[in-house]
């Protein structure tokens, strides 16, 4: 099963992160990544250009509205996420747990990765995303 794990981090996290030298980070980060890559599990690992970079686009009107960065409150923000595939939540818990720290203000939220076999299998357009994904390699 796969599973996102989603960082978040507080204003006092940020805070701590902008103070820590950012060798340091690479390195800590760069051995928990190899511990997933040795464990088969990781399958994706990104972080976040700053939310002053992004935009939101709001479909709430009937001509949707897009607004530049920063939107959101920082608690209602992301920084990154990792993609995984492990047997269970549980499993993805424990990862998320050696996830190393900088501190206190960090969070990581873990959520199921659905898959297209989850939905009806007769429906035209999952066939052709099926027949698209097949084509590409990804199923």
């Amino acid at each position: 099963m796969k599973y996102m794990m989603i960082m978040r981090a507080t204003d006092e996290g940020l805070a701590t992160m902008a103070e820590t030298d950012f060798g340091k980070m690479l390195e800590i980060v760069g051995r928990y990544n190899e511990e997933l890559i040795r464990a088969g599990v990781l399958l994706a690992a990104e972080g976040l250009a700053d939310a002053e970079e992004g935009v939101v686009v709001d479909h709430s009107a009937e001509a949707p509205i897009v607004t530049d960065g920063p939107y959101g409150e920082t608690k209602e923000l992301f920084g990154g996420f990792y993609l995984l595939n492990v047997a269970s939540k549980e499993e993805a818990v424990e990862w998320a747990k050696r996830m190393p720290s900088l501190g206190p203000g960090f969070k990581t939220e873990i959520r199921r990765v659905t898959t297209i076999d989850e939905f009806p299998q007769d429906n035209e357009w999952i066939r052709k995303e099926r027949a698209w994904r097949e084509s590409t390699g990804q199923l």
